[in-house]
């Protein structure tokens, strides 16, 4: 192992690693030697103090995303599963390739990759887009830009993970627990190489399988109606903040970039957030991609809150929006680097016969409900829209890329339905009945049709359930009392 530091925080006993990993694994088998260029996987491995010395099992995170690093920890109960966990396993915890620590991915990237293609002709790059559409007429360096974004998907994450137990952990079987898109990367393990796993573990995040993006969007669409509506019940009072917000900002697609500066093409006054980037009634409209998590509802009440400038800070169309409450919108609204550029693609699996092409906003297109003149405004979720990549400072660079992957068929293939079916992993998932990112019904038609499958089916818990105390301790002892560890303890 490369070992770079070792440490205590208040309650665990904490590892740092690094390892090479190859950029692309076309040709690469996991645990044996490779060639070409290398990207670095970075992981964390966390113990209880009393336990440091003691030979535990190991338990894998596949953390949720897609792009999301894995979690920095305070102590055992600043992830409320972590303090379970640490009792029975050594856990492992990765960052994503392209996230954390490991061989970032953002601006910077897509920016080399563009200045090393400077100038070159458009020709097609191998595994790169269809000739079809726009990615026909792509410049080279869009098209590699675009298929180097493919190589950090979920059939390379998990050959990551699988090199590393098989080269760092001398081939030791583990335990995985997957977060909500930690689930897609259980199934891809599972798919690729369910001889590593001896049980599984996923909360909120089984994909449905075939998968179909635009399957997806039809069905939660309709659930971020729901909670937008759920929210405007506990907060009556912010149906008019939201509509006041909302009278003062242009649409997304009214806005152009003219020698540098925004400007709306109705002549209504552009707002901008403190990194530049202009708020649009689509942009507040995100505030409530955080519905499906708690206390979400405060969180964003709380936003809205201080939105008004003058007086007492009630709503008044003559009042300007606060500095504090645009600061608060472009924190509660920008993302990690890889989040968005990766959304939809995570739906890509294998050879398609229709490129993927916005998804979300095609759904979203075909419902009146959430334009933008609409009041009281509906909120949207974890969608990403084609604006996003024009108006926002850190996604503008990968437009270009964007652009080819939306026409593209090809992708590594991450699920094996056959393989799936025949699974004999025990397999124990915690299904939110009122999931909005990941449809229960999907989750669990998915479900039924893999081998050694267990699901507890629950509406107590949002999305975000395993950052309690009470989910992974839930899912544990179903698995001990089923015999499912029997191999490990």
């Amino acid at each position: 192992m490369t070992l770079l530091a070792k440490y205590y925080v208040p309650g665990l006993a904490v590892e740092d690693h690094s390892i090479d990993v190859p950029l692309d694994w076309s040709g690469h088998e996991p645990g044996k030697g490779f060639a070409g260029e290398t990207i670095k996987l970075f992981y964390r491995v966390v113990t209880a103090p009393e336990h440091v010395h003691d030979d535990l099992p190991l338990l894998i995170f596949l953390q949720g995303g897609p792009g999301g690093a894995g979690p920095r920890l305070n102590s055992p109960t600043s992830d409320g599963w972590i303090e379970e966990a640490i009792k029975h396993f050594r856990v492992i915890l990765p960052d994503q390739r392209g996230t954390g620590r490991s061989s970032r991915v953002d601006t910077h990237t897509m920016a080399a990759i563009a200045a090393a293609h400077e100038g070159e002709s458009a020709i097609a790059l191998g595994g790169g887009a269809s000739e079809s559409g726009s990615a026909a007429g792509a410049s080279i360096a869009a098209q590699a830009q675009a298929a180097y974004l493919k190589k950090f998907l979920a059939d390379s994450i998990v050959r990551d993970f699988e090199h590393l137990r098989l080269t760092e952990f001398a081939g030791r079987n583990w335990v995985t627990l997957g977060q909500s898109y930690g689930g897609f990367l259980t199934l891809t393990y599972l798919s690729l190489y369910p001889q590593g796993v001896t049980a599984s573990f996923t909360t909120g995040g089984i994909p449905h399988v075939p998968a179909d993006a635009t399957e997806v969007y039809e069905h939660t669409f309709p659930r971020m109606m729901r909670k937008t509506a759920q929210f405007y019940e506990r907060y009556p009072q912010d149906i008019e903040r939201v509509a006041a917000v909302a009278d003062k900002l242009p649409s997304a697609g009214e806005l152009v970039l003219a020698d540098g500066r925004w400007v709306a093409e109705s002549g209504r006054d552009v707002t901008l957030l403190p990194n530049g980037d202009p708020l649009t009634v689509e942009r507040l409209q995100c505030l409530g991609s955080d519905f499906g998590m708690k206390p979400s509802f405060e969180r964003v009440h709380w936003i809205l809150d201080d939105a008004f400038l003058d007086g007492d800070g009630s709503a008044a169309a003559s009042s300007p929006l606060s500095d504090e409450f645009l600061t608060k919108v472009m924190n509660a609204t920008s993302s990690r680097p890889l989040y968005w550029p990766l959304q939809e693609f995570i739906y890509a699996n294998g050879e398609m016969n229709e490129p993927i092409r916005w998804a979300a906003q095609r759904v979203r297109d075909a419902r009146s409900e959430f334009e933008a003149d609409k009041r009281p405004l509906n909120f949207t979720g974890e969608a990403m829209f084609p604006w996003m990549f024009e108006q926002e400072k850190a996604l503008r660079p990968f437009k270009a890329a964007m652009d080819v992957l939306m026409d593209d068929t090809h992708f590594g293939r991450l699920y094996d339905a056959e393989q799936l079916a025949r699974n004999e992993v025990p397999l124990q998932a915690a299904v939110y009945f009122d999931d909005m990112y990941v449809d229960s019904g999907m989750q669990l038609d998915t479900l039924s049709r893999v081998g050694n499958a267990h699901y507890w089916t629950t509406n107590e818990f949002e999305h975000d359930g395993l950052h309690g105390s009470e989910v992974f301790a839930h899912l544990w002892r179903e698995s001990l009392n089923r015999g499912d560890l029997e191999a490990l303890f």
